[in-house]
């Protein structure tokens, strides 16, 4: 059968062409830059990572949309090996907001990974409902932490008072904005 090339297909041959070209140039240029991956800290001690943690700053987001300030996290070991979490901000009128969900680290006891759901349990078992919560900053003593997610959606800047000084809160940002973090969208969180 012989078909015969009318301007209208080579034009539409052409446009796909140069589409597909694009697109492959697109690719091997993400193959050649791949985005690097998030470190988080080496490991973990839970234990000493438990208890409360005041929220210092934060990429906005909008599950604490509501949240006006006075946010605290509190971490509380569970008898089956899993984490409690307890968020709690003050609203604009000032009421509490209270989110508990449960956390379970991934790869192993001293994994700075966790995965955390604040879905109902009857939900566990769908994989969306539990979110990415990497370490990926943590000072020695336990008492300045950051985390965030494979994607540096998120982030939360942690302290164990409810005021950082200046000098260790600009060298945390400093190195969080080495490992890619747009740290111009952190907002500073009220506390008391």
């Amino acid at each position: 059968m012989n078909k015969r090339l009318t301007p209208a297909l080579v034009k539409g041959t052409l446009l796909a062409s140069v589409v597909l070209l694009g697109m492959k140039a697109w690719a091997a240029s993400k193959e050649a830059n791949p985005r690097s991956d998030l470190a988080t800290i080496p490991a973990l001690d839970l234990p000493r990572y438990l208890g409360q943690w005041y929220e210092i700053a934060k990429f906005p987001n909008r599950f604490q949309r509501k949240c006006a300030g006075f946010t605290t996290a509190t971490y509380t070991a569970l008898p089956d090996g899993r984490v409690q979490v307890e968020n709690r901000c003050r609203q604009a009128d000032g009421s509490t907001d209270v989110a508990v969900g449960v956390a379970r680290q991934v790869g192993g006891p001293d994994s700075p990974r966790l995965k955390v759901r604040f879905a109902p349990a009857l939900l566990s078992f769908i994989p969306q409902v539990w979110g990415d919560y990497w370490i990926i900053d943590l000072d020695r003593d336990y008492g300045l932490a950051a985390v965030s997610e494979p994607g540096r959606d998120y982030l939360w800047i942690l302290s164990r008072t409810p005021t950082v000084g200046k000098p260790a809160y600009d060298a945390l940002v400093a190195r969080l904005s080495g490992q890619g973090l747009d740290v111009r969208k952190l907002v500073r969180t009220p506390q008391e």
